[in-house]
């Protein structure tokens, strides 16, 4: 469906044309309707399907068409970490060009000028704000900020929310906001603590569903099975020929981030490090030049995991598994983005055998495994059984699967 078989105003139409937004999504085709109709949507799909232009889109569209014109916040979006905060405020910004609407970005770190310039924004009544839970719970004690006027509250990736501990929050968030309000809630997965918050802040919601829990059928997925000293020995094969593309490296920890950076970097590599020790602007500053192809490589803790949208990222590596099967559907979303494809190669040591079976058993399907270089030595075999101590989640029998571009239907 194009954008302009929608009910949207024409100067959001604008705003879709100038950014060469022409066709939406399946989650965008299914939710924009529902919202433009008032009614409360909890909606989820995977990463990279569009989701946050899904809701941005007709928030835009009925505040251009609302007579009211009050100096107080009329939409409230909640989001996990301040980098996803940023990326909806990018996109924010990009759509309503041609529109008379404010945002403000409300989260966490920065010096006291920054918490001057959210606080005065908020008093002033930007239109929209971006928000991280903690953040805004502080504005709400000691800034004198009034939601009493918000006529759309928007939960982005809830399940992190409420893996990051946010319930409270959230719930704490809620008791501020008008009852006669509208409440979209967006998550890449619906598990029972998804249902149990739909319940409390949702009225009689529409539900949508878009491929949950399965991977861009985009990305081109495969495995090494290696024993930890032979990762690096791997990347150096991996990295012999030069590419156009992006890679993104995921490690399990921030301290293994840094090792393995500085690592790259005696190498010769032009690579950067993201994890929760660097400073905002830091942070900010490691992304912008990854965008802005300044930085061929980027190693990351699973911060930047979700709600980055980076473009032309051809390579996900997970030097690590994933401790949870859908934090790997998350990683290797950051690949295969906007109708491009991309791979995700993930190493699995032998400890590593059975939270990788796991995954497999979670997404129904096998991955190709692709024999470690002659020159690293053997690898061990894969038995993940022997070594899976834990119960498996999900998922059907893994099935047959060969390394090549799986067909659409």
């Amino acid at each position: 469906m194009r954008f302009d078989e929608l009910e949207l105003e024409q100067e959001v139409l604008q705003g879709l044309d100038a950014m060469n937004f022409q066709e939406t999504t399946p989650i965008q085709e299914l939710t924009i309707p529902v919202i433009l109709e008032g009614k409360d949507l909890i909606a989820c799909a995977q990463t990279g399907t569009g989701k946050t232009a899904a809701y941005t889109l007709p928030i835009l569209n009925r505040l251009v068409k609302e007579d009211e014109k009050t100096d107080s916040v009329k939409a409230v979006i909640m989001a996990p970490t301040r980098e996803l905060a940023q990326q909806i405020d990018v996109q924010f910004e990009g759509f309503s060009y041609f529109l008379p609407v404010s945002t403000v970005v409300v989260y966490g770190g920065g010096d006291g000028a920054l918490w001057d310039q959210q606080k005065r924004a908020l008093r002033l009544g930007a239109d929209v704000a971006i928000a991280t839970p903690g953040r805004l719970i502080a504005h709400l004690q000691h800034s004198d900020v009034d939601l009493s006027q918000v006529k759309y509250f928007v939960l982005d990736e809830a399940d992190r929310m409420l893996d990051m501990g946010f319930f409270d929050d959230i719930m704490q968030i809620v008791a501020k906001l008008p009852k006669d309000r509208q409440t979209i809630l967006f998550s890449a997965t619906m598990p029972p603590k998804i249902r149990q918050l739909a319940q409390n802040v949702l009225r009689d919601p529409v539900e949508i569903n878009v491929a949950v829990s399965k991977p861009n059928e985009a990305i081109m997925q495969a495995a090494y099975i290696c024993h930890e000293k032979q990762k690096m020995g791997i990347i150096e094969e991996l990295f012999n020929k030069p590419t156009v593309h992006k890679t993104l490296i995921f490690a399990s920890s921030k301290q293994k981030v840094k090792d393995l950076a500085f690592t790259l970097k005696r190498k010769k590599y032009n690579v950067a490090a993201m994890h929760s020790d660097l400073e905002q602007s830091e942070r900010e500053e490691v992304m912008m030049n990854f965008k802005n192809n300044k930085i061929d490589i980027l190693v990351a803790t699973d911060i930047v995991s979700r709600g980055i949208d980076i473009d032309n990222i051809g390579l996900v590596i997970n030097f690590d598994v994933p401790h949870d099967p859908e934090d790997y559907i998350h990683r290797i979303g950051r690949t295969a983005r906007a109708d491009a494809e991309g791979v995700a190669i993930t190493f699995v040591s032998e400890a590593e055998q059975g939270k990788f079976y796991r995954i497999e058993q979670f997404i129904g399907e096998e991955v190709y495994k692709i024999p470690i270089p002659a020159s690293l030595g053997t690898a061990p075999v894969y038995n993940p059984k022997a070594f899976d101590h834990g119960s498996p989640r999900g998922g059907r029998r893994p099935g047959n699967r060969s390394f090549g571009k799986k067909k659409r239907n």
